[in-house]
């Protein structure tokens, strides 16, 4: 079996991440700069994997670098590899921010509707109510008596046909003719098209 050929020396042995990390959560900044040196690329790469901004996968590094400066305390070897630690952290780091920005354009995109809705007038609204009020009397006022009371005791009073003709002592039929053409005679006065 061959062995492996090094060009420029020696190998170099490489670094121990748990024995780094175990340095860093000391306090040793030396250690956190060759922990640095050793992550900073597979974190970086994560970050760019769930982020795909560049800037922003840049800043979520930047912050899981911090995080393991800061909780190197917490590492525990035997829930994992120094290495799969940190880029848990650094998944979790980006996708959380994922989530904060599509958080943060939802709110947008509400922000932008309600800003869109027109602005209700109740000043508005109670003039037209109330000239549409009025244009009904006054086509009420066109219909014959009796048209005007079948309609009126059906549609203002809430009565059926049968009510109706029975409080006018007339014909059911002829309640519903009444009815029939006093709505027919509001419709064109009013100008409803059907």
């Amino acid at each position: 079996m061959k062995e492996p050929v090094h060009i420029g020396g020696s190998p170099s042995a490489a670094p121990d991440l748990q024995d780094l990390l175990h340095d860093v959560a000391l306090g040793d900044q030396d250690a956190f700069a060759s922990v640095y040196d050793a992550v900073v690329g597979p974190v970086l790469g994560v970050a760019r994997a769930v982020l795909r901004d560049r800037a922003q996968s840049e800043e979520v590094a930047q912050e899981v670098l911090v995080e393991v400066w800061r909780t190197a305390p917490r590492y525990r070897p035997e829930r994992g590899s120094p290495l799969n630690w940190i880029l848990t952290l650094a998944h979790r780091r980006a996708v959380d921010r994922v989530r904060s920005v599509e958080a943060a354009a939802a709110r947008d995109t509400k922000a932008a509707l309600l800003a869109h809705q027109p602005v209700y007038d109740e000043v508005t609204e109670q003039v037209e109510t109330r000239l549409e009020q009025e244009q009904v009397r006054r086509c009420l006022r066109t219909l014959t008596a009796l048209q005007r009371q079948s309609v009126t005791l059906a549609y203002y009073r809430g009565l059926t046909y049968r009510e109706v003709a029975e409080a006018l002592a007339l014909p059911l039929g002829t309640v519903k003719t009444r009815l029939r053409d006093g709505l027919i005679r509001l419709r064109d006065c009013l100008g409803v098209t059907a």
